[in-house]
């Protein structure tokens, strides 16, 4: 526990604003609360609208020199912050299991993971490319140039505490943008290391501004509406994107959204079984089911419906449930008890609608936001968890018999983020793919998510990739510039 406390209390829990620590100016604080016991962690400067105006002036105080900044400058800061996270990964992933609840070994995954996407963009900083072309008549030449958009304005959700910044930042400092970000009330803790991290890299001031609050809407609206920030990139939910898309209207904003996914898992009679429990568990269980990248609707070929739930539900029988820094835990609590409830009253009415509970269903015993690892069999198409975001330890399945019903059962949302498949058809395996409604695949495998890879979805799941070769893409502007030739 003493170590534990150290943790927190290296953290930095004001504003970081033109690259100085400042309390908020009005003087409040919120509370980042332990989901696993629902204490007290520490308290945290709450931002007014004032802060957040103070930290978009920071940002386009330094805007022009940091985009004057030579790319290997900004790349060798990039990997500096990559080094620093490495090192110190252990205590990096304490901090996050304390404010988000996932265990350790799940937290060290996403700092690995996060971390990686500082690498990536210190490789991508220095490959922004432009063009040269003789005009189609001969008359003239034309030029091509990538230039940033400008001041970002980043709004990133709990699930992820460092990998949904650490994407977001990485493309921007690559490209020579400024920023404020903004991380979700509950895990705020996980940005604000990581700030004091990039300054210790060498970061200029004003280049990362963070701003924490618990009125996101109060202090980042007058922001988006402002005029100054160029672009807005925003994770979380569809409601909010939408929210969001409308204010950055008014400004004509950049915008790249990760928003809801709804990812629909398909087991075909002729997968490797082995290979698709495995891959249905990683689908559903990372982040212990708090993901948009989660199975939330898991669809089996009649034929081997009973062989695949009979194994899901042993190995979801088998999990154990605790506290996230305690030896051999597998599943945390959810981030709050508004989450654990919603999570209670959506298996509830699939219960209700005739689905069984193979295991689980209900919220453990004890303090803190646990919910049971759960298997649902026989989920009609009309329970509410077949078109609502789980976010939560809760794998509902349902037979299909066709190919053709698998795919319309999977398309049939608004949501299109990623969808799994597992078969040993390798005909199958390429006309299904083409023919789900969804931004990323996972084909025989249950994790898609990858720095070097373009990461986004179709429908109402976003708008825009992150990471990949085009992530830096989002944070660029393309000018073209006609040379008259004599």
């Amino acid at each position: 526990m003493s170590r534990e406390r150290e943790v927190v209390e290296a953290c930095p829990t004001e504003l970081f604003i033109g690259g100085k620590w400042v309390a908020a100016e009005n003087g409040k604080t919120l509370t980042v609360e332990d989901p696993s016991t629902g204490t007290a962690l520490c308290d945290v400067a709450d931002a007014s609208p004032a802060d957040g105006k103070a930290a978009l002036d920071a940002a386009v105080a330094a805007q022009a020199d940091w985009a004057a900044t030579p790319p290997r400058e900004r790349g060798e800061i990039l990997r500096r912050t990559y080094e620093l996270m490495t090192e110190r990964a252990d205590d990096l992933a304490l901090l996050m299991t304390l404010e988000m609840g996932k265990p350790v070994a799940e937290s060290k995954g996403e700092i690995a993971y996060a971390a990686e996407f500082f690498r990536w963009f210190a490789e991508e900083a220095v490959r922004i490319d432009g063009g040269y072309q003789i005009a189609p008549n001969g008359s003239g030449r034309f030029l091509v140039m990538r230039q940033p958009v400008g001041p970002c304005l980043l709004i990133t959700p709990w699930n992820f505490p460092a990998a949904m910044g650490a994407r977001k930042i990485g493309p921007a400092v690559a490209a020579g943008c400024t920023m404020v970000i903004k991380p979700a009330a509950q895990t705020p803790l996980s940005m604000l290391k990581l700030a004091e991290l990039m300054t210790e890299a060498g970061l200029p001031a004003g280049v990362l501004n963070v701003v924490t609050t618990h009125d996101a809407g109060g202090v980042m609206e007058p922001l988006i509406r402002d005029g100054r920030a160029r672009k807005l990139s925003f994770t979380g939910s569809t409601a909010v994107g939408r929210a969001l898309l409308e204010q950055a209207s008014e400004q004509v904003l950049r915008t790249s959204m990760e928003l809801g996914g709804n990812a629909p898992l398909l087991v075909f009679e002729d997968a490797d079984l082995d290979k698709a429990v495995d891959g249905a568990m990683l689908a559903k269980m990372r982040n212990g089911g708090e993901a948009c990248t989660a199975a939330n609707r898991i669809y089996v070929q009649s034929s081997v419906m009973d062989e695949f739930a009979t194994r899901m539900t042993e190995r979801m029988s088998r999990l154990k449930v605790g506290r996230g820094t305690e030896d051999g835990v597998d599943v945390g609590p959810l981030i709050d008890g508004k989450q654990r409830d919603k999570v209670a009253d959506l298996v509830a009415d699939a219960i209700a609608q005739g689905a069984r509970a193979l295991t689980g269903g209900a919220v453990a015993d004890g303090n803190g936001y646990f919910f049971q690892p759960t298997v649902l069999a026989d989920v009609p198409r009309s329970a509410r968890l077949q078109r609502e975001e789980i976010f939560g330890p809760v794998a509902p399945l349902t037979a299909f018999e066709t190919e053709d019903e698998a795919v319309r059962m999977a398309n049939d949302t608004e949501f299109g983020l990623v969808s799994y498949l597992f078969t040993k058809d390798l005909s199958r395996a390429l006309r299904v793919s083409e023919r789900l409604e969804a931004g990323m695949i996972g084909l025989n495998q249950g994790i898609v998510s990858n720095p070097a890879a373009p990461f986004g979805g179709v429908k109402q799941s976003g708008l825009g990739r992150e990471g990949g070769t085009v992530g830096i893409d989002e944070y660029l502007e393309t000018k073209y510039v006609a040379v008259n030739v004599d």
